[in-house]
Protein backbone atom coordinates (compact mmCIF):
# COMPACT_ATOMS: atom_id res chain seq x y z
CA UNK A 1 0.00 0.00 0.00
CA UNK A 2 1.18 3.48 -0.70
CA UNK A 3 2.15 5.55 2.07
CA UNK A 4 -0.07 8.66 0.51
CA UNK A 5 -2.73 6.10 0.34
CA UNK A 6 -2.44 5.33 4.29
CA UNK A 7 -1.99 8.47 5.69
CA UNK A 8 -5.15 9.98 3.72
CA UNK A 9 -7.24 7.03 5.66
CA UNK A 10 -5.73 8.17 8.44
CA UNK A 11 -6.36 11.79 8.08
CA UNK A 12 -9.58 10.84 7.08
CA UNK A 13 -10.37 9.02 10.40
CA UNK A 14 -8.77 11.44 12.37
CA UNK A 15 -11.10 14.50 11.38
CA UNK A 16 -14.32 11.86 12.09
CA UNK A 17 -13.18 11.52 15.54
CA UNK A 18 -12.43 15.21 15.89
CA UNK A 19 -16.64 15.77 15.31
CA UNK A 20 -18.70 16.20 18.07
CA UNK A 21 -20.71 13.22 19.04
CA UNK A 22 -21.39 10.80 22.19
CA UNK A 23 -18.00 9.43 22.99
CA UNK A 24 -17.00 13.13 23.19
CA UNK A 25 -19.75 14.27 25.49
CA UNK A 26 -18.40 11.22 27.67
CA UNK A 27 -14.88 11.64 27.58
CA UNK A 28 -15.21 15.57 28.41
CA UNK A 29 -17.97 14.28 31.66
CA UNK A 30 -15.73 11.66 32.83
CA UNK A 31 -12.53 13.69 32.40
CA UNK A 32 -13.63 16.70 34.63
CA UNK A 33 -15.92 14.65 37.36
CA UNK A 34 -13.43 11.55 37.91
CA UNK A 35 -10.04 13.30 36.52
CA UNK A 36 -7.30 11.66 33.71
CA UNK A 37 -7.05 8.66 34.74
CA UNK A 38 -10.13 7.38 34.49
CA UNK A 39 -11.01 9.12 31.33
CA UNK A 40 -7.73 8.26 30.03
CA UNK A 41 -8.89 4.30 30.07
CA UNK A 42 -12.47 5.67 28.55
CA UNK A 43 -10.34 6.63 25.75
CA UNK A 44 -8.66 3.28 25.20
CA UNK A 45 -12.00 1.49 25.75
CA UNK A 46 -13.13 3.84 22.26
CA UNK A 47 -9.65 3.12 20.85
CA UNK A 48 -10.57 -0.88 21.33
CA UNK A 49 -13.92 -0.13 19.83
CA UNK A 50 -12.59 2.06 16.85
CA UNK A 51 -10.13 -1.21 15.97
CA UNK A 52 -13.16 -3.97 16.26
CA UNK A 53 -15.07 -1.98 13.51
CA UNK A 54 -12.04 -1.34 11.32
CA UNK A 55 -11.12 -5.24 11.62
CA UNK A 56 -14.90 -5.65 10.80
CA UNK A 57 -15.25 -3.24 8.04
CA UNK A 58 -12.11 -5.23 6.38
CA UNK A 59 -13.77 -8.62 6.71
CA UNK A 60 -16.54 -7.31 4.52
CA UNK A 61 -18.84 -6.68 7.89
CA UNK A 62 -20.33 -3.49 5.84
CA UNK A 63 -21.28 -5.82 3.08
CA UNK A 64 -22.87 -8.48 5.63
CA UNK A 65 -25.16 -5.78 6.98
CA UNK A 66 -26.13 -4.53 3.42
CA UNK A 67 -27.22 -8.57 2.92
CA UNK A 68 -28.65 -8.83 6.27
CA UNK A 69 -29.98 -5.45 6.99
CA UNK A 70 -31.94 -6.75 10.78
CA UNK A 71 -28.41 -7.19 11.69
CA UNK A 72 -27.68 -3.73 11.06
CA UNK A 73 -30.89 -2.33 12.53
CA UNK A 74 -30.40 -4.61 15.49
CA UNK A 75 -27.25 -3.49 16.82
CA UNK A 76 -28.19 0.27 15.71
CA UNK A 77 -31.16 0.10 18.55
CA UNK A 78 -28.84 -1.98 21.18
CA UNK A 79 -26.40 0.81 20.34
CA UNK A 80 -28.65 3.90 20.57
CA UNK A 81 -30.84 2.31 23.88
CA UNK A 82 -27.51 1.77 25.70
CA UNK A 83 -27.03 5.44 25.66
CA UNK A 84 -30.73 5.86 26.20
CA UNK A 85 -29.50 4.58 29.31
CA UNK A 86 -26.38 6.14 29.91
CA UNK A 87 -28.38 9.93 29.56
CA UNK A 88 -30.93 8.39 32.08
CA UNK A 89 -28.21 7.86 34.82
CA UNK A 90 -26.88 10.96 34.04
CA UNK A 91 -30.30 12.58 34.50
CA UNK A 92 -30.66 10.50 37.92
CA UNK A 93 -27.54 11.96 39.71
CA UNK A 94 -27.28 15.65 37.87
CA UNK A 95 -27.74 16.81 42.05
CA UNK A 96 -25.30 13.96 43.42
CA UNK A 97 -22.07 16.35 44.51
CA UNK A 98 -18.94 15.89 42.23
CA UNK A 99 -16.45 12.99 44.41
CA UNK A 100 -12.83 14.69 45.02
CA UNK A 101 -10.74 12.20 42.45
CA UNK A 102 -9.65 9.16 44.09
CA UNK A 103 -6.57 7.81 42.42
CA UNK A 104 -6.69 4.54 44.27
CA UNK A 105 -9.77 3.00 43.66
CA UNK A 106 -8.76 -0.07 41.51
CA UNK A 107 -11.95 -0.97 39.67
CA UNK A 108 -13.27 2.57 38.28
CA UNK A 109 -10.58 2.42 35.41
CA UNK A 110 -11.07 -0.53 34.26
CA UNK A 111 -14.88 0.07 34.13
CA UNK A 112 -14.57 3.33 32.03
CA UNK A 113 -12.01 1.49 29.65
CA UNK A 114 -15.54 -0.93 29.75
CA UNK A 115 -17.75 2.22 29.15
CA UNK A 116 -15.49 3.19 26.39
CA UNK A 117 -15.54 -0.23 24.61
CA UNK A 118 -19.19 -0.60 25.05
CA UNK A 119 -20.08 2.97 23.71
CA UNK A 120 -18.05 2.41 20.48
CA UNK A 121 -18.93 -1.13 19.95
CA UNK A 122 -22.72 -0.88 20.20
CA UNK A 123 -23.29 1.70 17.06
CA UNK A 124 -22.55 -0.28 13.98
CA UNK A 125 -22.23 3.20 12.34
CA UNK A 126 -18.47 2.97 12.43
CA UNK A 127 -18.19 -0.09 10.46
CA UNK A 128 -20.00 1.37 7.56
CA UNK A 129 -18.14 4.50 7.19
CA UNK A 130 -14.90 2.31 7.65
CA UNK A 131 -16.36 -0.13 4.71
CA UNK A 132 -16.67 3.22 2.52
CA UNK A 133 -13.68 4.24 2.97
CA UNK A 134 -11.96 1.31 2.46
CA UNK A 135 -13.43 0.65 -0.32
CA UNK A 136 -12.84 3.63 -1.99
CA UNK A 137 -9.48 4.04 -1.01
CA UNK A 138 -7.91 0.56 -0.05
CA UNK A 139 -5.90 -1.41 -2.73
CA UNK A 140 -7.43 -4.88 -3.05
CA UNK A 141 -3.76 -6.25 -3.18
CA UNK A 142 -2.79 -4.72 0.36
CA UNK A 143 -0.55 -6.60 2.20
CA UNK A 144 -2.24 -8.29 5.59
CA UNK A 145 0.50 -6.14 7.46
CA UNK A 146 -0.52 -3.12 5.88
CA UNK A 147 -4.33 -3.77 6.92
CA UNK A 148 -3.20 -5.16 10.64
CA UNK A 149 -1.18 -1.64 10.78
CA UNK A 150 -3.97 0.61 9.35
CA UNK A 151 -6.25 -1.20 12.00
CA UNK A 152 -3.83 -0.30 14.43
CA UNK A 153 -3.52 3.13 13.52
CA UNK A 154 -6.96 4.01 13.75
CA UNK A 155 -6.84 2.92 17.14
CA UNK A 156 -4.30 4.93 18.08
CA UNK A 157 -6.09 8.26 16.14
CA UNK A 158 -8.95 7.28 18.55
CA UNK A 159 -7.22 6.82 21.76
CA UNK A 160 -4.68 9.73 21.57
CA UNK A 161 -7.62 12.33 20.20
CA UNK A 162 -9.90 11.25 23.34
CA UNK A 163 -7.00 11.38 25.60
CA UNK A 164 -6.11 15.08 24.46
CA UNK A 165 -10.24 15.85 25.49
CA UNK A 166 -9.55 14.04 28.80
CA UNK A 167 -6.15 16.28 29.32
CA UNK A 168 -7.76 19.19 28.94
CA UNK A 169 -11.01 18.84 30.83
CA UNK A 170 -8.98 16.92 33.86
CA UNK A 171 -7.03 20.17 34.50
CA UNK A 172 -7.96 21.95 37.80
CA UNK A 173 -9.83 25.54 36.20
CA UNK A 174 -12.29 22.99 33.38
CA UNK A 175 -13.11 20.75 36.51
CA UNK A 176 -13.76 23.53 38.43
CA UNK A 177 -15.90 25.57 36.24
CA UNK A 178 -17.67 21.71 35.60
CA UNK A 179 -18.36 21.28 39.51
CA UNK A 180 -20.05 24.77 39.72
CA UNK A 181 -22.45 24.05 36.84
CA UNK A 182 -22.52 19.95 37.51
CA UNK A 183 -26.49 19.88 38.25
CA UNK A 184 -27.62 21.43 34.58
CA UNK A 185 -24.60 20.69 32.85
CA UNK A 186 -25.28 16.56 33.81
CA UNK A 187 -28.36 17.40 32.34
CA UNK A 188 -27.78 19.65 29.12
CA UNK A 189 -25.27 16.44 28.59
CA UNK A 190 -27.32 13.80 29.11
CA UNK A 191 -29.88 15.30 27.08
CA UNK A 192 -27.61 15.43 23.98
CA UNK A 193 -26.26 11.71 24.32
CA UNK A 194 -30.03 11.09 24.50
CA UNK A 195 -30.50 12.86 21.07
CA UNK A 196 -27.89 10.82 20.14
CA UNK A 197 -28.93 7.56 20.98
CA UNK A 198 -32.16 8.12 19.38
CA UNK A 199 -30.46 9.56 16.18
CA UNK A 200 -28.27 6.39 15.87
CA UNK A 201 -31.19 4.11 16.64
CA UNK A 202 -33.79 5.92 14.55
CA UNK A 203 -31.83 6.69 10.94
Amino acid sequence: MELGVFFSVVLIHLLAAMSPGPTFVLCLRTAASEGFGTAAMLSIGFGIGAMLWAAGAMAGMALLFELVPALFLGLKIIGGLFLVYIAIMMFRHAKTPMPEIDTTAPRRPLSAMRMGFLAFATNPKPAVFFGAIFIGLLPTDASVLSRVLLVAMIGVNETLWYLSVARIFSLPKPRALYARMKAWTDRVFGALIAVFGLKIALT
